[in-house]
């Protein structure tokens, strides 16, 4: 496995070289909305610990980083009024990962309505502020 490379743009979005649009973050971890989502409300939730992927993540790390997943899994469904909600977690180039930092996609799904394709094209930032704000406002509730 190679090592952690900390010019990825994640570690370069917790450093804040990179602006982002946070909607929670605390000592361990943040979660941000995907610039390019799949779906209305895509979130990454990003350790501030640096590791490639799950395969060489410390367990701890892994320990704290889930509850989080779980916290905005559940703020995503009541903000979008979800079906469900897809979590994906992608380990090495073979397996989709294009980004080495470890993140979770936090993505609520919709019955019937396909997910858009992981593209190059950024979503417009008003459209993504917008989204950021209901997924803060169902966090409060």
């Amino acid at each position: 496995m190679a090592d952690y490379d900390d010019s990825n743009i994640f570690a370069k979005i917790l450093r804040g070289e990179i602006p982002s649009i946070r909607l929670y973050e605390d000592d361990d971890a943040i979660a941000v909305m995907d610039v390019m989502p799949q779906a209305p409300g895509h979130v990454l939730v990003i350790p501030r610990a640096p590791s490639r992927n799950l395969l060489d993540a410390d367990p701890a790390v892994l320990s704290k980083a889930l509850p989080i997943v779980q916290k905005m899994a559940r703020a995503v469904k009541a903000a979008f009024d979800a079906d469900g909600v897809y979590i994906a977690q992608f380990n090495e180039p073979a397996a989709g990962q294009t980004v080495f930092h470890l993140h979770f996609h936090v993505v609520p799904r919709h019955e019937g309505v396909e997910l858009k394709r992981h593209s190059g094209q950024m979503e417009d930032m008003d459209v993504l502020k917008a989204n950021a704000e209901k997924i803060l406002a169902a966090l409060k509730s």
